[in-house]
């Protein structure tokens, strides 16, 4: 009888004991589901909050820029149109034209001049009034209007500019300005938020956030000074000029350009803002840019060339030429010494060690480390004046006559142009009103080939537009976004 009682109730705390977990299991995994649901919740709701606040915070000091040039345009003049009269259908007399009098139309002038405006953002760095934004908003214009986010507007009355950089700097005369802090961008990180703020198609003081996607992109063909931040977050035009913050709500960048034809496709590009402070105490101090000037033609060092040189390491430049009387040349660098440090940092690329000397004043002693016949030696340099135009073993006369420059097709210029598995050099700068412009080449512009022998290099391309120098004409088979075609270019008397 015990026996079967006590059988009966293990069976019976066993029952309870299942049902008991059954009822937690039933309830409690539900409420762990949305425990865990209000947590993601909270963080994006803080996040959110975040967001706001840095907007909040700083979209006083971000201003809209409207740059304003008159642009004079060559008309024909009545003789010169097939029908007789040259018929303009925005004169200001069309309804008397058709409508009113029946006399002879005036001649009409072979000059007409209009007003050209281009809109962008820029930011207050001081509260006296000083602004920062890029060159390409504001470098021509002849008025440069800035807009408050309160409404008021001012007329610009300084603008100084540093076009290889694509940095400006604008002055109003207004006091107590709300104004942004500076950053340290050496200090940023791969997959950091930030957020850039701007005026994107005249919608004043838009706000779009995004992770930075890379740092120290190169090669993009925009600048002749190019160390971008990379972006996912939204930047399209307008945004130009304005800054790009960190969750500080301070400045890393300065937002300068897309990837694409018209809009934002999540790879946007923003100045370092310590180049730009760099350039900016330069241009409000003198008016001017200097920059440190080592004098070598360089290349980058690839794996092919890397085992040439019987290397293991890829990072460092090679020198292919030294100028002469050049400060490298006074240091005593030579013909194939493979530069691996400056100023005890390592040397990452030919554009690292060019954005670095160039960041430094004439004058400027630094230390050098070489590689020569496998031997680490060190040198020390005093750096001279970059020249305000380049020199003539590093572009051609004639390519400066023509009026654009080039430079070599890396992997990464390939893929972003849409070029992988071409070869040729890539047109990096183009002169506006240049016989090349004329010809219809323009930034991005692959050339294949000149007079029909194909060229791999800007070394090859110097030397084939050399040889044509003295045929009157040159030959060129370019490629763009479109199709291939020839364009033959009238090379300059000498």
């Amino acid at each position: 009888m015990k026996l079967s009682r006590l059988k009966h109730n293990k069976r019976a705390t066993h029952n309870f004991t299942i049902s008991t977990l059954l009822i937690f299991l039933l309830f409690y995994t539900p409420l762990s589901a949305i425990a865990e649901d209000e947590n993601s919740i909270d963080t994006l709701r803080s996040m959110g909050k975040a967001f706001a606040q840095i907007a909040e915070k700083n979209s006083p000091a971000v201003v809209s820029i409207k740059a304003q040039k008159i642009i004079t345009r060559d008309y024909p003049s009545m003789h010169d149109w097939p029908f007789g009269e040259q018929f303009d259908p925005f004169e200001d007399d069309l309804f008397d034209f058709f409508f009113r009098r029946q006399r002879p139309r005036q001649r009409s002038p072979q000059q007409r001049k209009y007003r050209q405006q281009a809109q962008g953002s820029g930011f207050i760095v001081t509260p006296d009034g000083y602004i920062l934004t890029n060159n390409h908003v504001v470098g021509d214009a002849d008025e440069v209007t800035i807009k408050l986010v309160d409404g008021r507007e001012f007329t610009a009355k300084n603008i100084k500019t540093d076009p290889e950089s694509d940095v400006a700097v604008v002055k109003i005369d207004e006091s107590d300005l709300p104004f942004l802090e500076l950053a340290d961008s050496d200090a940023l990180e791969v997959g950091e938020w930030v957020l850039a703020i701007g005026n994107p198609f005249g919608l004043s003081h838009t706000v779009t956030a995004g992770i930075v996607s890379a740092k120290g992109r190169s090669g993009i063909g925009l600048t002749a000074y190019e160390d971008f931040i990379q972006t996912d977050a939204a930047i399209n035009p307008g945004n130009s000029g304005g800054p790009l913050v960190n969750l500080d709500g301070k400045v890393v960048g300065i937002n300068t350009a897309i990837v694409g034809q018209g809009g934002n496709i999540g790879i946007g590009f923003a100045i370092p803002i310590n180049m730009a402070k760099a350039i900016y105490d330069q241009l409000i101090g003198t008016g001017t840019v200097v920059r440190g000037f080592l004098g070598i033609s360089m290349t980058e060092l690839t794996p092919e060339l890397a085992q040439a040189f019987d290397l293991k390491d890829t990072k460092g430049v090679a020198i292919a030429e030294v100028l002469e009387d050049s400060a490298a040349e006074k240091a005593g660098l030579k013909h194939n010494d493979i530069i691996v440090e400056l100023q005890g940092q390592t040397v990452e690329s030919a554009n690292d060690l060019r954005n670095r000397i160039a960041m430094l004043k004439p004058g400027a002693k630094v230390e050098l480390v070489v590689l020569r016949d496998g031997k680490r030696k060190t040198f020390t340099a005093e750096l001279g004046e970059r020249p305000t135009k380049p020199l003539l073993a590093a572009q051609p006369e004639t390519l400066e006559q023509l009026g654009f420059s080039v430079q070599n097709l890396t992997d990464d210029l390939a893929e972003r142009l849409g070029y992988e598995g071409q070869s040729g050099v890539v047109v990096t700068q183009v002169e506006p009103g240049s016989l090349a412009e004329l010809a219809g080449i323009s930034s991005g512009t692959l050339i294949i080939e000149v007079n029909r022998e194909p060229v791999e290099n800007t070394d090859e391309f110097n030397e084939a537009m050399e040889k044509a120098a003295g045929q009157g004409t040159v030959l060129l088979l370019i490629k763009d976004k479109r199709y291939t075609r020839f364009v033959v270019l009238t090379l300059p008397e000498k």
